[in-house]
Parts: structure tokens; sequence; C-alpha cells
């Protein structure tokens, strides 16, 4: 138990250039006082106690600010910087090294119960201040989850996810919708994969770009034709040199982009 904590500190100390002594990080992070209740409370909860196990979740959030249930699994060396207003839900499971700062929220948006309703945090993730990372999917090793972010569909390792909803830099994924939360008209924390409309707008641009693009190849490609078969005029004095004779918009690219 010790020796957790020991670690727990030094993890603290090595990411936190405000923190001076061991001492000071013992007495004056929550998020170190938030982590040690948790784990009395989930020994408690995997006991099959589960009422005290969320009576003690309980008094962590009064005396710290931050929520976590004592269902929620929670790895080696994680820092909770700041803190307050920290939500993690029930099937939640966060990596070793996971740094999650103020105002963050690991929830759900599936009413299943037993389901796996919560995000997976990889190891070595950073969560920004006011991120909401909601539903059951995985965030993969190293990722980086910008400050106000809203997350709703699974983020590769090593990306970083930002905006609302969440746009991924460095690789594109998609993701389907929460069935349940489709069926029954209600989605948690108001998120459901299609409610960005910004999204929406672009993606009707793209589209119609591309097929205007369409029409004019194929305009092109049909003037090309005429001018050929005139004796009058050779086809290289009637097309431009320039002319877009190919399709070379990448709708599909960039609808993935945007959603």
């Amino acid at each position: 138990m010790f020796d957790r904590l020991r670690e727990d500190i030094d993890c603290i100390r090595e990411r936190d250039p405000a923190a001076r002594s061991r001492f000071e990080v013992l007495t004056c992070y929550p998020g170190l006082h938030a982590l040690i209740i948790h784990r009395r409370a989930h020994a408690f909860w995997g006991r099959g106690w589960r009422w005290l196990g969320r009576f003690t979740s309980h008094l962590g959030r009064m005396l710290t600010g931050i929520e976590i249930h004592p269902g929620a699994t929670i790895g080696r060396r994680v820092f909770i910087d700041h803190g307050m207003g920290v939500v993690i839900g029930e099937t939640a499971e966060i990596g070793d090294e996971c740094t999650i700062y103020q105002g963050v929220t690991l929830g759900g948006t599936s009413l299943a119960r037993g389901a796996k309703r919560h995000p997976t945090l990889g190891k070595g993730v950073i969560v920004g201040a006011n991120a909401q990372v909601l539903g059951g999917f995985t965030v993969g090793d190293g990722a980086r989850i910008g400050s106000g972010a809203v997350v709703v569909k699974p983020v590769p390792p090593g990306a970083t996810a930002v905006g609302g909803q969440a746009r991924i830099l460095h690789q594109e994924t998609d993701a389907a919708r929460e069935a349940v939360a489709a069926k029954m008209g209600f989605s948690a924390y108001g998120v459901t994969q299609g409610d960005d409309p910004m999204a929406q707008a672009m993606r009707g641009l793209i589209d119609q770009t591309a097929s205007q693009e369409h029409q004019i190849a194929m305009l092109w490609q049909a003037v090309e034709k005429l001018s050929s078969r005139s004796r009058e005029l050779p086809a290289a004095d009637c097309v431009p040199e320039d002319a877009c004779r190919t399709e070379q918009f990448d709708a599909g690219r960039l609808n993935r982009l945007v959603k």
C-alpha cells in the first residue's frame, strides 16, 4: 500500500512543476486523495458490498469534488490534476500513467444495464480540462484529448482529438451511432453521433462540390469528342491545356474528416 502511495506521489511531482515536496502532494492534492478513497470503495464494490462502496465514493466526492464510481477501474500512476468536477463512470477503465484535468467526464450514452457504457483510456492518455469522453469505446495508448473536446467515437493510439464533436487530426476513423439511444429517442449527456450541424453542413457542401466537378469533367470530355470530329478546328484549339478532363475531388476523404 505504501509503495503504491509513494508511486502516486512521485508521478505527481514529475508531471506538476508546482509540486514542491512529497508532503505537499500528500496533504494538498485532491486528485491523490480521490484515488486513495476510490481504492477502498473499489475494494468494497468488488466484494459485493455495493452500498458501502457507493457511500465511500460519495464521501470522496464530498471531500475532493471528484466523483469516481466504485466500479471504475483505474491503473497505476494516474494523475488527476486540480480535479474539481471530474466524473468517472461505472464501467470506465483508465490505463497506467494517464493524466486527467479538471472538469473531465468519462460518461456513458447508453442505458443498457451491465453493458460497457463508459470509455476505456489506454496507457499514457492525456485528457484536457472540461473534455467530455462519452461512450463505451477505447481511446488508444498515448492519445491526447484537447480541452473542451466532446469525444463520442474511438481515438486511435497517438492521435489528438480536438473540438466538439471531436475530429481526429492524425488518423481518420468512423464510429457507429448508439443503437440503444436511437431506438429509445434518448441520449445521455445530450450527445449522439449525428448532432453536429456544422459537420452536416460541411458534408452537404462537399457532396455538392463533388457533383459539380463531375458535371464539369463530363462537359470537357464531350467538348473534346465534338472538336475531334470537326473538320474546321483541331481538338487542341477548342480545349484549353489546363482543362480538367478527369475528376480529382476526393469527397469521400473530406467527408470522413468531418465525421
